[in-house]
């Protein structure tokens, strides 16, 4: 038996199951291979609007999922309200996770739905994520990651399944722009957005502004820093409109997790 027939045996047999529904390729995978198990009717898609996530992926999830045909509930997460959070520490991916994961359990019990399921995949195990103690915690499940899935495979088998976000680049949180130890606010939340949003509309796919007080720290491809080099002028004019004093090239190029190199402890990363 293959992988992706074991996710289906495992699915079979939770018979009714809420998704955390990101919009992103492990979730809609997982959602559409839920919905072929078990029928629309008994799975539910969760779709969290986030301070720290941009509207728009908010949005592009509902719209998927509705034209999935797969029933979507919508709820909300502050966590700006949560200290744990907005300290930033290494561990606040630890309490984002959990409330993410709380609000997940009580949907799930109003509408007698008996497993919570996500969208962590085999990769995830390669570093250790303070959101995966607060997964378990919670008991919630990740079926790609327990059959044994890397993201690779699921591109894949979505790229099959014709799920129009097979190749969606990985989104992650807009916090993880901010360096640990420097609260988050709304103020850097929305400088980093903002500037993110301008880099991209100038045709760069993959962005990262990563937020060191009056300096932004730009990451794309290695590939394509020849190309921002020569949109430099409308780079620097904008960020500087957007409160950023110095604005820097990172020569290493987009990588995930670029936030975490500073530390020794490479237990304690979480990934952006």
């Amino acid at each position: 038996m293959n992988k992706n027939e074991q996710l289906g045996t495992l699915l079979h047999r939770m018979e009714k199951v809420v998704v955390a529904f990101s919009g992103g390729v492990d979730s809609s995978f997982l959602l559409k291979r839920a919905q072929e198990e078990l029928g629309s009717e008994n799975v539910l898609a969760v779709v969290v609007a986030s301070e720290l996530f941009r509207k728009e992926e908010f949005d592009g999830a509902v719209n998927l999922a509705e034209e999935m045909d797969v029933p979507v509930h919508r709820v909300s997460m502050r966590e700006l309200d949560d200290e744990n959070i907005v300290n930033n520490t290494p561990e606040s991916w630890y309490y984002s996770k959990k409330m993410l994961y709380k609000a997940l359990n009580e949907t799930a019990e109003a509408f007698g739905f008996p497993y919570v399921l996500d969208g962590m995949i085999k990769d995830d195990e390669d570093d250790f994520r303070p959101g995966m103690r607060a997964r378990t915690e919670a008991g919630v499940r990740s079926p790609l990651q327990e059959v044994g899935m890397y993201k690779q495979e699921i591109r894949e088998h979505s790229r099959e399944m014709e799920i129009p976000v097979w190749d969606k680049p990985a989104s992650c949180s807009l916090a993880s722009r901010i360096p640990y130890g420097t609260p988050i606010d709304r103020e850097k939340i929305s400088q980093v957005d903002q500037a993110e949003r301008f880099i991209q509309s100038l045709g760069f796919k993959i962005v990262r502004v990563r937020h060191h007080g009056e300096l932004a720290r730009v990451e794309v491809r290695p590939v394509e820093m020849l190309s921002l080099m020569e949109k430099k002028d409308q780079v620097l004019m904008k960020l500087r409109t957007l409160g950023f004093s110095y604005i820097s090239v990172d020569l290493d190029g987009y990588r995930t997790g670029s936030m975490n190199e500073v530390l020794e402890n490479k237990e304690t990363t979480h990934v952006g």
